[in-house]
């Protein structure tokens, strides 16, 4: 636990009480702050209380005693319209931040020169996050790695000056983040996404630059118009910036040309990393998350070497393209993390004959942005309440059925996929869709997928869980 010592002898207001929220609360009280703690949800209230939480509803609490409100990310900030909390706390003139603003705090008055990255994108930085801090562990050093992936970011050991810290960074907790000031900050991408929380592509776009805008290295991706014009507003700035790309040759930055990351640097051009063999990072999306990863730990001081063999042993993430089984000539993937079309296109892109699972709750868009993927597609099973809306998208250019049920989807597409001659055919669970209808999250339903593969008969599972 980080205990929060700059909010020392501080009245605090804390809102939202899952789990990321009761580990803010309790590196609060740990840094000797009196927190005040509430919940919408009245189960989650009693769960504070029982984990000895100071709780109250503040609906009723006088604001003018608080220094700062501590909002769980996911709680509404701007829109669809600000929650209670927000509107109480910005009439008392209190500020409002989250944990991630937290631990920027502190890092800054403990270990202000403790390695820093921070990483942000629509896409890819679950795995961006988790390759660059299992290469910095490789290479020996003291690696902490949270924030929205694993582990709550106020939970990770105390600042110290040679602790490495990887923290992925949601939208949500950037918008939380005033000071946020990494010593790399990674954005991979920008497309549309979690418009109903930050109301325009613009306000979204502008939130994400904040995380790089903060950072003595700024590392962008530059395949998007979004990020593209947003390294060239932070260079005019006389920022540092580090372009990256996985499709473009660029004549300043890192880019990745097949399996071959390279630098173009002062007019030269050379090889400095590759991903030829690696099926942990296969496919053009993860040449992207690759070259952010490189380009940060050559940041933070890795040599060259160390970063290809961190490289070369990443076993990969749970739910993202997640080689679960083989049987024959059929390879089982989940890629259940995908919960949006443009998350499902680098699965995809990166295999010629899949048997598709693809349906759940469907969000802005549907499957049409991935036509141009449907002749890659030998069938689809579809599931969930997006089925009927997916079933008129692929109309007659590709086969498919309305399986229901992932269990059913699973056993129907084994069955017709092992009939194919293809010399690896691939079900594949890419749903691009969120899981609510049927699930509690994206991670039940990749378990679920896992579970219904693995009671096929004769198939071979996979590596455990990655």
């Amino acid at each position: 636990m980080i205990p929060a010592r700059s909010f020392e002898g501080r009245s605090v207001a804390l809102f939202g009480l899952g789990g990321s929220g009761v580990a803010t609360a309790k590196a609060l009280a740990a840094g000797g702050a009196a927190v005040t703690a509430w919940d919408d949800n009245p189960e989650s209230v009693c769960k504070a209380e029982r984990e000895g939480l100071q709780t109250a509803n503040l609906r009723g609490a006088d604001w003018s005693t608080f220094s700062s409100l501590v909002l769980s990310p996911g709680v509404p900030l701007t829109h669809p319209k600000p929650h209670w909390s927000v509107e109480l706390a910005r009439a008392a003139d209190v500020e409002i931040i989250g944990d991630v603003e937290l631990f920027s705090r502190e890092r800054t008055a403990r270990a202000p020169g403790a390695p820093f990255i921070a990483v942000t994108g629509t896409n890819g930085k679950s795995t961006t996050t988790a390759l660059t801090g299992h290469i910095l562990r490789a290479a020996g050093r003291d690696t902490q790695v949270g924030g929205n992936i694993g582990r709550a970011v106020m939970t990770l050991d105390p600042p110290e000056p040679t602790r490495n810290y990887v923290v992925e960074c949601s939208s949500y907790q950037i918008d939380l983040a005033p000071s946020i000031n990494p010593s790399a900050g990674i954005l991979l991408n920008i497309t549309p996404d979690h418009l109903d929380r930050h109301g325009t592509m613009q306000h979204y776009a502008s939130i994400k630059e904040r995380l790089v805008a903060g950072s003595e290295t700024a590392i962008v991706g530059v395949d998007d118009i979004w990020s593209a014009q947003i390294a060239d507003r932070l260079e005019r700035t006389g920022r540092e910036v580090v372009r990256i790309s996985k499709r473009l040759a660029l004549t300043g930055g890192l880019y990745a040309d097949g399996t071959e990351l390279m630098q173009a640097r002062d007019g030269k051009i050379r090889k400095v990393a590759s991903l030829e063999g690696i099926c942990s990072l296969r496919g053009q999306h993860n040449a992207q998350n690759a070259l952010a990863a490189l380009a940060a730990c050559l940041k933070v001081g890795l040599k060259h070497d160390e970063i290809q063999a961190g490289l070369s042993t990443f076993p990969g993430l749970a739910h993202r393209m997640e080689q679960v089984a083989r049987k024959g000539n059929v390879l089982f993937v989940n890629d259940s993390k995908a919960t949006n079309a443009d998350a499902a296109a680098p699965a995809l892109s990166s295999f010629p004959r899949i048997y598709w699972i693809a349906g759940g709750l469907a969000k802005e868009g549907g499957i049409e942005p991935l036509r141009g993927f449907f002749p890659r597609i030998a069938k689809a099973y579809l599931i969930g309440e997006a089925a009927p809306a997916f079933s008129a998208t692929l109309g007659d250019d590709v086969a498919y059925e309305i399986s229901g049920t992932l269990d059913a989807a699973v056993a129907h597409a084994a069955a017709d996929a092992a009939k194919d001659g293809a010399v690896e055919a691939v079900v594949l669970l890419s749903p691009a869709c969120a899981s609510f209808d049927q699930y509690r999250n994206f991670e039940v339903r990749g378990d679920s997928f896992r579970q219904a593969v693995a009671a096929l008969a004769g198939v071979d599972m996979i590596g455990g869980t990655n």
